[in-house]
């Protein structure tokens, strides 16, 4: 690292309190050898569309940091796009330590600056030396949280009434599909830097529609009639889609915060299409809007007490949300906290929430085969929990053995040996792990992890598999080593039995034809039928990406959907496995 000027040492600090007023030159180091820059450690949730916000600097202090605003517009930029995820909006700590300056300042710049540049072993990245922040911006951080934390605005009822958008009334819509497309055979496919999805016909492979969303849609998730789709982008920003339209069109929309990841639909007989509800990371938030228009009705904070410390947390975020096939509820995830909640949608006037007492840090989940149980990782605890939806309560709490277990919604296979088991990979190392989900049929193996496989690396972000299927997959799209991220595992689920069980690797990318970038191959999604699943190769947004479809009997080629307009496809989304939770 160059020394730093006088100059600079001189605007750093007005005041010698800190114990910073004589700053040595940093002199280059080697990274620390036990540095931790894992796959987990370069995925760190980021809050990508906050950083777009004009934050003024906070009230000034004597003894602060000399900072412009452009310096801090580019610390704010560079705070919530890749530390708030860990160390969260406020600064008050989330998977990372608190980041407030009680305790920035007593370390003070010199160790901020260095901390920051070398990480550390407990998961740090090593934003310096990796490349990722130059020497300028290291700076500027270590100054920026020696600053009090900035404080982005709330989004309550009147500004989501004021974004609420109506375009075509559920009176002046088809009253019949009016359109040939299989809609039960039918992707959504998130097209994430170009904020679209892209609805592609399962069996001819037509793109049916391109439909601008909100940026990076995370999910998208259908009613229970399969008539409306659902799109939740990181900026906030809720899309329904009617697919009954001659040309499948947004039909309402609505921003829910500024931060968000999860949208979900009532599920429970009797509910068909009643409500929607989304969550949010900014502000911790839930908000059940109209299933028809997509009307707010009820907000609710997510603000509480951590589940075992009962000590108060200001910014718990709504991870996954699901909803109950067994009650008129939904199962909303907040990860600070660790809490599940089961909200009843039955009287949302007077809304009953359950509180279930899990583990911290809950994120991505999925059924189990029966759509009883429901499984979420608490990925920083490495833990997955079960919560019995029909009984409404938690069932067991199970250490995965893996670092950082991220199922996605997890795959349901049929074990030779255990029966039925739900699967997660992980995202720090190369196992997968089969927990037991079969408490009447094997007793013994319920809710246990009774057999740990071993895929291609560490940086697995979805596992997947299907009712018709002998195989499951498993992706590794983190990983730094591009012949793993370009590939795929596949086990034979017959085969699971054998001491220890071998994986055939698919090599996606090669499939793919794409030469440029280094590509990447993510999220494995089958067809109504189960007899093909399709997978996104995923590139920078500059350079072409495809989607390759594998034929699930012979594990071969069978398609490549290349389209200038498929730019970086991600997540993708059947629409009758979506709807009915089949993975």
């Amino acid at each position: 690292m160059k020394p730093i000027t006088a100059i600079r040492r001189a605007l750093l600090l007005t005041s010698t309190a800190l114990a910073i007023g004589a700053v040595v030159p940093a002199m280059a180091q080697d990274k620390p050898k036990d540095h931790g820059d894992t796959p987990a450690a370069a995925y760190e949730p980021s809050m990508s569309t906050l950083g777009q916000l004009k934050i003024e600097i906070p009230g000034r202090k004597p003894d602060d940091p000399v900072m412009t605003q452009e310096e801090y517009d580019t610390a704010n930029k560079i705070y919530f796009e890749r530390c708030a995820g860990c160390h969260g909006v406020l600064r008050k700590g989330a998977t990372g330590k608190p980041l407030t300056p009680d305790i920035t300042r007593e370390n003070g710049y010199e160790y901020l600056r260095d901390f920051i540049t070398y990480g550390s072993p407990a998961g740090m990245p090593n934003w310096g030396t990796s490349g990722e922040l130059t020497e300028e911006e290291v700076d500027i951080m270590a100054r920026y949280i020696l600053l009090d934390p900035a404080q982005p605005p709330e989004f309550g009822m009147a500004e989501m009434r004021e974004s609420w958008k109506l375009i075509v009334p559920p009176e002046d819509r088809p009253t019949k599909k009016m359109n040939d497309i299989d809609i039960d055979n039918l992707f959504s496919v998130t097209l994430r830097d170009s904020g679209q999805v892209a609805l592609i016909d399962g069996s001819s492979y037509e793109i049916k529609a391109i439909i601008d969303t909100g940026y990076a849609v995370h999910i998208s998730r259908l009613s229970k009639s399969g008539r409306y789709l659902f799109t939740v982008g990181r900026d906030g920003l809720v899309n329904m889609i009617d697919l009954w339209m001659e040309t499948p069109a947004t039909v309402a929309q609505i921003k829910i915060g500024t931060e968000a990841r999860s949208i979900e639909t009532s599920k429970m007989d009797g509910w068909d299409d009643r409500y929607a509800v989304a969550g949010s990371y900014w502000p911790p938030q839930y908000v059940i809007m109209d299933g028809d228009t997509l009307e707010p009705l009820k907000i609710k904070s997510t603000r509480g007490m951590i589940y075992d410390e009962q000590s108060y947390h200001p910014e718990p975020r709504v991870a996954s949300i699901v909803a109950s096939h067994y009650r008129p509820e939904f199962i909303i995830n907040v990860k600070e906290t660790g809490k599940i909640l089961l909200v009843d949608y039955s009287d949302i006037k007077n809304l009953k929430v359950t509180e279930i007492e899990a583990e911290r840090f809950l994120h991505d989940g999925g059924f189990d085969s029966t759509k009883r149980y429901f499984l979420v990782a608490a990925n920083a605890r490495g833990k997955v929990a079960v919560v019995d939806t029909k009984e409404g309560k938690l069932t067991a709490l199970i250490e995965t053995g893996g670092q950082t277990p991220h199922p996605g919604r997890g795959a349901n296979i049929v074990h030779p040996k255990y029966g039925p088991v739900w699967a997660t990979s992980h995202l720090g190392d190369e196992t997968v792990a089969l927990i037991g989900t079969d408490p009447e049929g094997h007793p013994d193996h319920a809710w246990k992890v009774v057999q740990t496989l071993y895929a291609l690396g560490g940086g697995s972000l979805f596992v997947k598999s299907h009712p018709e299927s002998n195989h499951l997959y498993v992706d590794a799209p983190l990983n730094p080593d591009a012949e793993i991220s370009g590939s795929v595992a596949v086990f034979k689920i017959d085969e699971l039995n054998q001491e220890e069980p071998e994986f055939v690797t698919l090599p996606i990318v090669e499939w793919s034809g794409i030469t440029e970038g280094q590509p990447r191959v993510v999220q494995g999604e089958f067809n109504k039928a189960g007899n093909e699943i399709w997978f996104s190769v995923w590139n920078g947004k500059d350079l072409p990406s495809a989607i390759v479809v594998v034929d699930d009997k012979t594990l071969k080629l069978k398609a490549v959907i290349k389209d200038e307009r498929l730019i970086t496809p991600t997540g993708k989304f059947n629409v009758y496995n979506t709807r009915n939770d089949v993975y």
